[in-house]
């Protein structure tokens, strides 16, 4: 019984190499693939880079500006009464 058990789990073991095998044999058919055909590696980024960020308008500056000021007064209003700046206070 007991060799049956670890027959099976020989089975599945061997199993699982075969198709990890199979899977790098063919990722490593298509790089060499993209190389026959570009004569190039495939240098191509994975990832997606976002375009840089847009500047923003007036308006929305003015409210940056305005929301930081805001911010910096409930600073220090905290400090003054001895409390902690870094907590700030529900809006």
């Amino acid at each position: 019984m007991l060799d049956f058990l670890f027959g099976i789990l020989d089975l599945f073991a061997r199993a699982i190499a075969f198709v990890l095998d199979v899977w790098v044999s063919v990722s490593r058919l298509r790089q060499f693939a993209t190389i026959a055909i570009t004569g190039r590696p495939d240098t191509d980024p994975r990832i997606e880079i976002p375009p840089d960020p847009k500047s923003l308008s007036p308006a929305a500056e003015r409210a940056r500006a305005e929301a930081e000021a805001r911010r910096d007064h409930q600073s220090k209003a905290i400090a003054a009464i001895g409390g902690d700046p870094k907590r700030r206070l529900p809006t």
